[in-house]
């Protein structure tokens, strides 16, 4: 009995290692065999891209005004509304005129009675220029005619430029925009007495049509600027924090003469025609300056792009459903693709998805 249970197990034991080492049916071992990562790959594609700088900028006015009175007066009027688009010349405020009117006629009268002096003086220089002739007056008196005349002529200008000083100063006491824009708060109100020049401005304008954008660029980037400015235009997009609609397109005109030795940056500013107002003053923007356009360029996605000790690299699918890891040089990442200088050709299958399974020469199956 002893070696029937005996030789049960060592039966027993020879069935548990058979199939342990693998004595498992050819269906079986199919089942369980090798069959290769699961990853997600995505195609190298070709495709035309922007070579862009981004950056923060600050929308500036194209030109800014403070509306200053040039005579002393009394406030009589204001002729527009706070926040209010106002065109050249357009009316803005009215000082009392009244002390400058009678100016003007007091001027006025006073050319009148001195050019009729004038025409005296003429007069008698002619009198006494005929009488001088034929000897009927010294010519003291001549002299003097003479010296009469000349002065009162130099009265008459005198008289006129003080005309014209009166005219102005009922000119100036009408206010008018000197430019088109967009008036701010009003800071002088209706009744109140403003002097000639004061410190205190009435209103302040500024254009916004067009309009500018400034922002700043590392120097590194100053020589690849100056270099593409010289082949043509380039165009910097502006998008305002917070602003979810199509970026406002403008082109850059103009590139400051010294470098910030404390950034190491250079500013620069783009023009925008700014219709509709999008852009505001003061405000922050998300800026795109297109330094160039990459046509036809090898593109994955950017996900794909891994980090090794040795640098930058891919794994790229075989034919024989296995990968090879390859190095290689990545340019602008745009819209979640990044631009591939060299490594990988257009056409071939990357692993976008998966890569912590692999090893170079591993086994995979697609998935997704």
């Amino acid at each position: 009995m002893q070696k029937f249970i005996a030789a049960a197990i060592v039966v027993a034991l020879g069935a548990g290692l058979y199939f342990y080492f693998g004595g498992s049916s050819p269906a079986s071992k199919a089942a369980t065999g090798p069959q290769g990562a699961p990853v997600v790959t995505a195609d190298a594609g070709l495709k035309d891209v922007a070579v862009n700088f981004r950056t923060i900028g600050n929308v500036q006015p194209y030109t800014t005004v403070s509306v200053k009175s040039r005579v002393d007066g009394q406030v009589l009027a204001v002729a527009f509304q706070e926040g209010q688009i106002v065109k050249k010349g357009d009316l803005l405020f009215t000082i009392d005129p009244r002390p400058f009117e009678a100016d003007l006629k007091q001027a006025e009268a006073a050319l009148a009675r001195d050019k009729a002096l004038l025409e005296k003086a003429k007069l008698d220089l002619t009198r006494y220029t005929e009488l001088a002739k034929k000897d009927y007056a010294p010519k003291q008196q001549l002299d003097q005619a003479i010296a009469n005349a000349a002065s009162a002529a130099a009265t008459v200008k005198s008289d006129e430029a003080a005309v014209e000083h009166a005219r102005l100063q009922v000119a100036y006491s009408a206010i008018r925009s000197p430019i088109q824009g967009r008036t701010g708060n009003i800071l002088i109100q209706l009744g109140n007495v403003v002097k000639a020049n004061d410190t205190v401005s009435l209103v302040v304008i500024n254009q916004t049509q067009p309009i500018y954008v400034t922002f700043a660029v590392p120097e590194r980037n100053l020589p690849d600027i100056k270099r593409r400015m010289t082949e043509g235009t380039l165009l910097v997009d502006a998008l305002p924090q917070g602003d979810t609609g199509a970026p406002v397109q403008g082109e850059l005109t103009f590139v400051n003469n010294t470098v910030d030795t404390n950034t190491g940056t250079i500013q620069m500013k783009a023009t925008f025609a700014n219709q509709p107002e999008r852009l505001t003053p003061g405000q922050s923007v998300n800026v795109t300056l297109t330094l160039a356009n990459k046509a036809q360029a090898v593109v994955i996605p950017s996900e794909a792009v891994q980090i090794g000790p040795n640098g930058q690299f891919v794994y790229v699918v075989k034919q024989d459903m296995t990968v090879e890891q390859r190095p290689v040089v990545t340019g602008v990442n745009e819209g979640g693709m990044t631009v591939i200088e060299s490594g990988v050709e257009a056409g071939e299958k990357v692993v976008r998805e998966g890569q912590l399974r692999l090893v170079p020469g591993a086994k995979v199956r697609l998935q997704g």
